[in-house]
C-alpha cells in the first residue's frame, strides 16, 4: 500500500492543507522570542476553543453544516467519522503544541515543532505524488523527503551550544521522526506523534552525550 492508497483527499486538497498547515511554523517561531508561561497562555484557550469546535461539530448540526461547507474539502475520512468522533488536524498540532511546551526545554521545542511542519509537509506532498516504494506503512519515498528537508530544519535551528554533536543528535531525533510520521495512521494523528517523539527523543540523547549542557537557549526568556 503506498502513500497515495491511503490518501481519503484528493492530491489538490492535500496542497491547500499543507499549506494552512505552513502557517503552524508560527507556533515555533513566536516562541523562540517569548516565555514559557506567556506560550502557555496563548495556546491553552485556542486549544479549548478548537476542541470546543472540534467536539461541537458532532453535536450541533448547524456547526458542523458550517465548517464543512468552508473546511470540509480537506478534511481527511476518519475526521469526519461521526461515530468515533475524531478530532482533526489542526486541534492536534495545539494539543501537541501544549503539551510538548509544558514539558521539553525550549531548544527540543522549537526544532520538533519546525519538523512537525517542514517534515510532515514534505513526506505528504512528495510521498503521494512520488511515492512507488512501501516502507512500513506508507511510502519509502516519502518517508525519505521527511528526513531530508528536516535534516534542513535541524540545521537551521537554535543550538545551546552549536557543537557537531547538537547537530547529530538532531539528525538522529528526525530519523525517530520519520519512522513516528510513517507509522502515524488513524490510530494516533502525527501533528502529535512527530513532535512528541522528536522531543523524547533529543531527551534522551542529549541525557546520554551532552548531560553537561544547559537545556536552556542563551539571552532567550524560557
Amino acid at each position: 500500500m503506498t502513500a497515495n492508497d491511503r490518501a481519503t483527499i484528493d492530491y489538490k486538497s492535500e496542497v491547500v492543507r499543507k499549506l494552512i498547515h505552513l502557517f503552524s511554523l508560527s507556533i515555533p517561531t513566536i516562541y523562540y522570542f517569548i516565555t514559557k508561561e506567556l506560550a502557555l497562555t496563548i495556546l491553552i484557550p485556542l486549544t479549548l476553543f478548537s476542541l470546543l469546535l472540534d467536539y461541537g461539530r458532532y453535536y450541533d448540526k448547524r456547526l458542523a453544516e458550517f465548517i464543512y461547507k468552508f473546511f470540509g474539502f480537506m478534511m481527511r475520512k476518519h475526521e469526519r467519522d461521526s461515530r468515533k468522533k475524531n478530532l482533526n488536524g489542526a486541534t492536534y498540532v495545539l494539543i501537541s503544541a501544549v503539551i510538548v511546551i509544558f514539558i521539553f526545554p525550549k531548544v527540543f521545542v522549537i526544532t520538533a515543532f519546525a519538523v512537525l511542519i517542514i517534515g510532515d509537509i514534505s513526506a505528504a506532498l512528495i510521498g503521494r505524488k512520488f511515492g512507488k516504494t512501501k516502507f512500513l506503512f506508507k511510502s519509502l519515498q516519502g518517508t525519505l523527503a521527511f528526513f531530508f528537508f528536516s535534516c534542513f530544519v535541524v540545521i537551521l535551528t537554535p543550538k545551546v551550544e552549536g557543537n557537531i554533536t547538537e547537530y547529530l543528535i538532531g539528525f538522529v531525533a528526525v530519523a525517530v521522526g520519520a519512522i513516528a510520521e510513517n507509522a502515524s495512521g488513524e490510530w494516533a494523528d502525527d501533528n502529535f506523534t512527530i513532535p512528541v517523539t522528536v522531543c523524547i527523543a533529543m531527551w534522551v540523547l542529549y541525557l546520554l552525550f551532552l548531560p553537561q549542557l544547559p537545556l536552556l537557549l542563551p539571552n532567550v526568556p524560557n
